[in-house]
This record gives structure tokens, C-alpha cells and sequence, in this order.
């Protein structure tokens, strides 16, 4: 009979934030795959947990992760962890999970904390929708795809970026963005040196050629205004009209081209009764 993978999350920072699940399933299973056993082992000792350690990370083998899923398959529960928050958010794990549910092998989440979200609820950014870029790629051509498609992201676009990387990406970001797009710069998320700093791109440029980038970094940025387009009360009439055609009522459609072009929908009936523009 098969065994279990567990998708377990770890603290970002703040050790009190172990959940009484996760320190139970570090303790039940019968291994961890840690994406740095160092880390893990650090982790591990602070709570008295020995558990078997086995190293899976972004440059594993196939042998590797195949013998994970092997020893799964056999009977074996696996935890999976990562240095900090959810396994598979930009991170190998997702690999190892294809895997399982590849092998028929049962995939059940143990969550925690997640950078993603903890900086988006401390960003001070709109969160009604958002998209997770994680890192920009450092190679010349998809880095440019990317900044691409943040200059016209309409959402709120997460990224994660290193300090010593952090100059460079904000610079990038200012040559594609308009100097009133603001960006929150979340580091060191539940740490002692907690902090969010909200501002411009520019003013992000300017501050962090100043201070020394220090920590990890989350990078909330604001999505751009979609522009909008400018309707005439000829337009609205217009489009009424045909919904007339289409067999509505005109107090129908005059709501439906209200609707679309915000013109005020009492005006486009008035309109459509006197024909009088």
C-alpha cells in the first residue's frame, strides 16, 4: 500500500508560527525531502524532531526524485519541505508532486505561511486580483518578455528578488512603468527586521541606491490602469439601437448600453424615444 507525500510548509521567518499539524507530520512521517538539509536540520533541532533528512532541490537527478517516489510507493510517508513557507511556490517541489500523481501516489498539503500572501496583506496594494511572477529570469530574452508583460499587467504582480539583485530589477521596472506606479518593497516578512516600504518605482530606485538592499525581498507592484475608452451619447443610442434590433425592450437597452459605455441610462431612453441626439 502506497504511503503519502506531504506538502508541508515551514516559517518564513518567525519560528512561532509552526503550526501543531506541521510539527506533527515532521514527526510521524518516515522521511523529509529538504531542499537544503542544512536549514531543515536547524529547523528540526529547535523543535527536537529527528526524522530522516534526504536532499531534493532544483538540481536533483531523476534517479533522485524517482527513488523519493519509489520509497513512497513502498509504504513510506514523505514530508516535503523547503528552507522557508509552502514547497512548489517557485521551488522543485512541484516536480516531485507531477511525479506522484504520475505514480498514483496520494499528495495531501499540510500549509503554512507563504511569502506570497503575507506580503500581499501587509502591501497596502489593491488584492482583488493579483498574478505571482516569483523571480525575473536573469537571461536577456525572457527577462524582456516578462518586463514586457509587467508594463501592461493590469493586476497586482508579485515578484520575489535577492538584495544583491534588487537594484538592477528595480531599474528595469522604472524603464517600463510610468513615474506614478507604485511598488511596495516587503523584506525580511515576520523577521525582527520586518519592514514595507510603499512608493514610486523612481522613489524605489533613488531610496536603494542610498540604502544597501539587506534581507529577501517581495516586490508588490501595482497593476496599470486600463484605459479607458470615452463613449459619446451617440455611441450609447447606437448600441441600443442595436440591441432593439436584437428583440429587447428599450428600457433593456438602454440599461445593457448604459452599461457599456457609462453613459446615464435614463439619457440613452430619452434619446431612443424622441430620436433626437
Amino acid at each position: 500500500m502506497s504511503g503519502i507525500l506531504y506538502v508541508t510548509g515551514t516559517p518564513i521567518g518567525n519560528l512561532e508560527d509552526m503550526t501543531l499539524r506541521q510539527l506533527r507530520i515532521l514527526q510521524e512521517v518516515d522521511f523529509i525531502a529538504a531542499e537544503d538539509t542544512r536549514v531543515t536540520r536547524k529547523l528540526l533541532t529547535h523543535f527536537e524532531i529527528k526524522t530522516e533528512l534526504v536532499s531534493y532541490h532544483e538540481h536533483s537527478t531523476d534517479a533522485v526524485m524517482n527513488h523519493i517516489a519509489d520509497r513512497i510507493q513502498t509504504g513510506e510517508n514523505c514530508a516535503i519541505v523547503t528552507d522557508a513557507g509552502m514547497p512548489c511556490i517557485s521551488d522543485p517541489g512541484e516536480t516531485l508532486v507531477k511525479l506522484c500523481y504520475e505514480r498514483g501516489i496520494p499528495v495531501q498539503s499540510v500549509p503554512g505561511a507563504s511569502a506570497v500572501i503575507t506580503a500581499l496583506s501587509i502591501s497596502g496594494a489593491s488584492v482583488k486580483q493579483f498574478v505571482f511572477y516569483g523571480f525575473l529570469p536573469i537571461e536577456k530574452k525572457p527577462r524582456a518578455e516578462m518586463l514586457e508583460d509587467l508594463q501592461h499587467e493590469t493586476r497586482t504582480a508579485v515578484l520575489y528578488e535577492a538584495p544583491h539583485k534588487l537594484c538592477k530589477t528595480l531599474e528595469d521596472l522604472a524603464k517600463i512603468s510610468d513615474s506614478e506606479r507604485k511598488i511596495s518593497l516587503c523584506r525580511e516578512l515576520t523577521k525582527i527586521h520586518e519592514e514595507v516600504l510603499r512608493m514610486t518605482i523612481p522613489e524605489a530606485v533613488s531610496y536603494y541606491t542610498e540604502h544597501a538592499p539587506r534581507g529577501e525581498f517581495v516586490l508588490v507592484l501595482d497593476g496599470v490602469q486600463p484605459v479607458q475608452e470615452e463613449f459619446t451619447i451617440e455611441d450609447a443610442v447606437q448600441i441600443a439601437e442595436h440591441y432593439l434590433e436584437e428583440g429587447l425592450k428599450p428600457s433593456a437597452a438602454a440599461k445593457l448600453a448604459s452599461k457599456e459605455t457609462g453613459i446615464p441610462k435614463n439619457q440613452i431612453y430619452q434619446h431612443l424615444h424622441t430620436g433626437n441626439i
